[in-house]
């Protein structure tokens, strides 16, 4: 199972199956859950499997329900290969190159298993949003992600041992990024690699123009501290990847550097695609000219549609994004948590495509 944290509220929630409804709040003093008025406890979970339905969407597997510091948080425990199909269905479009949708399945349940080995003893794994993957429950399987998860069963990379942090993006805007230069932390198979044939990606190129007084707040609120007005603002430096990591505000006798961290603020207080962009002052503001769409590590979503458009096998993908790591089939209960001793996890099949 992958325990997903589908959401958190502070208002009543309610869920649904085929033969019952729920409505769930906290006790006003203890600050525990109520289901249907009766009080049960800081943790609930009806005894019946899935389909459940929370809100809008249907859920495989089994729902959970927390308090946790005046929150209502929603768990669903997925199946992880109904998890995975309906991942990639979330992450990527059903109409894709197989191929390039079973590179996706992998990703997805390396991602997966890798954030749950990490959070051990925490309420859940992967949240359903963008902030972990794409998930929306059944609403997202159809039968070419269905096959995709099924044709990779079990499979996932590794590294050491263990699964590896499979991160992706949209499109990589010709090269990706290092886990290093966007997070600090060096990976052996995140590392910065040329990627080609990106050209029908919708953001291979884009450009956005920010009139000074939106730039001036977006400036002010990377600083900490008002700047005041800029008149120049120019690129100081860039990564291994070319993607921007210092800019040079100036404005009158008045300069100032942004460093990585206020960058990656300033990027995504203005909603910039990437960090992979240049600045270009305009009689309507200050233009960023980029290209690329995320944060760059891993495999690029858009790469790995053209390679399997031109004939490259899922297992070739993974090598190209995420080289040093090893494809390996495992079986579930060894991708089952480490003992409490800390035993490691093993794969049951050894060995790498």
């Amino acid at each position: 199972m992958v325990r997903v944290l589908l959401l958190e509220s502070r208002e009543p929630v309610e869920i649904r199956s085929p033969a019952s409804i729920h409505r769930i709040g906290l006790a006003r003093k203890t600050l525990e859950l109520l289901v249907d008025g009766r009080p049960s406890g800081p943790r609930w979970r009806p005894d019946r499997e899935g389909p459940w339905q929370v809100g809008a969407r249907r859920y495989r597997g089994g729902i959970e329900l927390r308090a946790e510091s005046g929150r209502i948080l929603v768990l669903n425990h997925a199946p992880l290969e109904d998890y995975v199909a309906a991942t990639v269905g979330g992450e990527m479009p059903a109409s894709w190159p197989d191929q390039a949708l079973r590179a996706q399945a992998v990703a997805t349940r390396t991602y997966a298993l890798h954030q749950r080995e990490r959070r051990r003893g925490e309420a859940w794994d992967v949240q359903a949003s963008e902030l972990s993957q794409v998930y929306r429950g059944i609403e997202s399987e159809s039968a070419t992600t269905l096959r995709a998860a099924e044709a990779t069963r079990g499979e996932i990379l590794t590294h050491g041992g263990h699964p590896i942090l499979a991160v992706f993006h949209s499109t990589a805007g010709g090269r990706t990024a290092s886990a290093a230069e966007v997070w600090g932390r060096d990976l052996p198979y995140l590392e910065s690699i040329d990627v080609e044939h990106e050209e029908d990606a919708p953001f291979t190129y884009w450009r956005t123009v920010f009139p000074p007084e939106t730039l001036n707040g977006a400036i002010a609120a990377s600083l900490g501290t008002d700047f005041g007005p800029v008149d120049r603002l120019e690129v100081d430096a860039r990564s291994e990847s070319g993607r921007v990591e210092r800019i040079v505000a100036r404005g009158g006798s008045r300069a100032a550097r942004l460093e990585r961290d206020q960058v990656r603020t300033l990027a995504e207080t203005l909603g910039l695609r990437s960090r992979l962009f240049d600045i270009r002052s305009t009689p309507q503001g200050f233009a960023f000219v980029g290209s690329g769409y995320g944060h760059g590590v891993g495999m690029s979503q858009w790469g790995a549609r053209e390679l399997a458009r031109r004939g490259a096998s899922y297992q070739r993908i993974l090598a190209r994004f995420y080289p040093g790591a090893r494809l390996e089939a495992w079986q579930s209960e060894n991708v089952a948590a480490r003992t409490e001793s800390g035993e490691r996890l093993h794969p049951a099949q050894p060995g790498g495509r």
